[in-house]
């Protein structure tokens, strides 16, 4: 999953990108309203977190414009205002959720993770499940044929991005995009690496495998 946090407060950004960051979100970051416009309509991403009081371009005027552009990015407000007017107006704006600061990062995470699956119309379930694996999104749990697995931050994010485009051929770049945003070398191995690790955790001892190298291009996994 993709976040791009646009936030003039570089200490309130730092302290949100680290724990996206640790929970397995790749994080770009913009701090002034035009250059995080720009990369929305650039993107894709998966959501945004967008602070209202931001240089050269407003929190609501960014939203605004993004909707008028037919972006539909899931987008969470951060604003030091508390009145139900400025929540309204938020939401108004085409904000989907209303966070006040201070507040604590496990809301935001809740908050994000929420957005990201009434977007994907995952709503209804917190699990996603291909052939005999699944994954627990709030949880982190993996389970392959009733054995659990353990996995570190990237290589879950991975996994999910695997399983959510299942049957799927999906390039390195693409692969490099969600997992560790704009911040890398395109001629850089990561992936092959990230991919030779998930590979030994989740098909070891399996005799299905499931994650299919497509020669120079990237990776599908069975659907």
């Amino acid at each position: 999953m993709r976040i791009l946090i646009i936030e003039d407060d570089k200490k309130i950004a730092s302290f949100i990108a680290l724990g996206l960051r640790q929970a397995g979100f790749a994080v770009d970051y913009a701090d002034n309203g035009e250059d995080g416009l720009q990369l929305l309509l650039a993107g894709p991403y998966d959501s945004a977190i967008v602070d209202i009081m931001l240089p050269k371009m407003d929190g609501l005027t960014l939203i605004e414009e993004l909707r008028r552009q037919k972006v539909n990015a899931p987008v969470i407000i951060l604003s030091a205002k508390h009145s139900v007017d400025d929540r309204v107006r938020g939401l108004q704006a085409g904000g989907d959720d209303y966070l006040t600061k201070p507040f604590s990062f496990s809301e935001l995470l809740a908050r994000l993770q929420a957005l990201i699956r009434r977007s994907t119309g995952a709503s209804e379930t917190t699990r996603l499940t291909v052939r005999d694996i699944s994954i627990n999104l709030l949880t982190r749990e993996v389970v392959r044929g009733g054995m659990k697995i353990d996995l570190q931050s990237r290589e879950f994010a991975l996994l999910e991005y695997f399983l959510r485009n299942a049957g799927k051929v999906v390039s390195k770049t693409m692969i490099l995009e969600h997992i560790w945003g704009y911040n890398f070398d395109p001629q850089t191995n990561v992936v092959d690496v990230l991919v030779c690790r998930l590979r030994n955790k989740i098909e070891k001892g399996f005799d299905q495998k499931l994650i299919q190298t497509i020669r120079g291009i990237g990776y599908a996994f069975k659907g």
